[in-house]
């Protein structure tokens, strides 16, 4: 998998040409920030009603897809539950990623747009974040290219520790 990169804002997340976006929120924390709190102001405050209805709650595990267009470039938005702040550590990371390419694969889905599992407020740190989603994706080749969603510091870190999983892979095979 290829991974590209966008800056935290629409105008970035519109000049895509992925086929699907994926964002996630917290259970505990309102109004939503993030990619989702960005969407929620594009989408008239759709993503804030479903969350005040208890439609959409943030738990762990939790996934929910919502129509992208027409106020977005996509068809699809899905989001995913954090759980809280507190309960988040690596293993929830990893639970997030498994299931965001599990639900990818099912749909058929091969570029998206991705904020990974809380880098928004930097709950993991950008290299960690990489070399789980790395360790997540394997040899599958069911994924093309996912835009990330980060600042340019994070961008670089990220891509640098890509290239280093791909140089100690070529070594080792």
């Amino acid at each position: 998998m290829e991974f590209r990169f966008l800056a935290p804002d629409m105008r970035h997340v519109d000049e895509t040409s992925a086929e699907l976006l994926a964002c996630t929120v917290w259970s505990e924390e309102r109004p939503l920030r993030g990619l989702a709190g960005l969407l929620d102001w594009r989408m008239a405050g759709r993503l804030s009603a479903l969350a005040a209805s208890g439609f959409l709650r943030g738990d762990l595990g939790e996934v929910l897809m919502v129509p992208g267009r027409p106020a977005l470039p996509f068809e699809k938005v899905l989001v995913f539950g954090l759980g809280t702040h507190a309960a988040f550590d690596d293993a929830a990371f990893r639970a997030v990623v498994v299931r965001l390419l599990r639900t990818l694969e099912g749909l058929r889905v091969r570029r998206a747009v991705v904020e990974l599992p809380g880098r928004a407020d930097g709950s993991i740190d950008a290299e960690r974040a990489a070399q789980i989603v790395l360790e997540c994706v394997g040899d599958s080749q069911d994924h093309d290219a996912w835009w990330l969603v980060e600042e340019a510091d994070a961008q670089r870190r990220i891509q640098q520790r890509a290239q280093d999983d791909r140089r100690r892979a070529r070594r080792g095979a």
